[in-house]
């Protein structure tokens, strides 16, 4: 029976490039929830956070996690989506969870490479390594509790790909 995996971690933690690589390599249908939530409401998430603030933002993030679960897809979702406790039960119940673990300056590196600040707004306003490093800290004990299995994600992305498998198929 096919399930449904879910990607969460901290974002440039590679839930996009990892999801779609393990969806491919599943032949499952891959999905990511700020790009749903994009495409759905023809705002990036900081003009939703803009018009609605970051309560808003996360209301429809959870709308759209429940919208696009479903048997034979890998879901990377953002990565404040553990922030809601009925997010984490939600994910829990339904699928598998992968917790793509990344060093904080590795992030930062990834950050710096590829901003994308549409799509990734600030979240305190800090520089970088310094918003990545806090960000992780208070979020990672809610990735551990919701995941069902966690991955060192600064592996290059091959080695990613067949520790989830592994763990996929135990």
């Amino acid at each position: 029976m096919l399930s449904t995996i879910y990607l969460i971690g901290a974002r440039a933690s590679g839930k996009t490039t990892i999801g779609r690589t393990l969806a491919e390599a599943l032949k499952y249908d891959f999905v990511d929830t700020d790009l749903y939530l994009q495409e759905s409401t023809q705002m990036t998430v900081a003009d939703v956070v803009a018009r609605e603030g970051w309560g808003g933002f996360r209301l429809r993030e959870s709308e759209a996690l429940k919208a696009v679960t479903a048997p034979g897809r890998v879901i990377a979702t953002g990565g404040g989506m553990v922030l809601s406790a009925a997010n984490r039960a939600f994910m829990r119940a339904n699928g598998t969870v992968l917790y793509l673990n990344v060093p904080a300056e590795v992030m930062a590196a990834r950050l710096e490479a590829d901003p994308n600040a549409a799509q990734r707004p600030t979240l305190t306003g800090r520089s970088i390594i310094e918003e990545v490093s806090e960000v992780l800290a208070s979020r990672e004990p809610l990735y551990r509790e919701t995941a069902h299995h966690v991955l060192d994600a600064s592996a290059p992305i091959g080695a990613v790909l067949q520790q989830a498998l592994g763990l996929l198929d135990s």
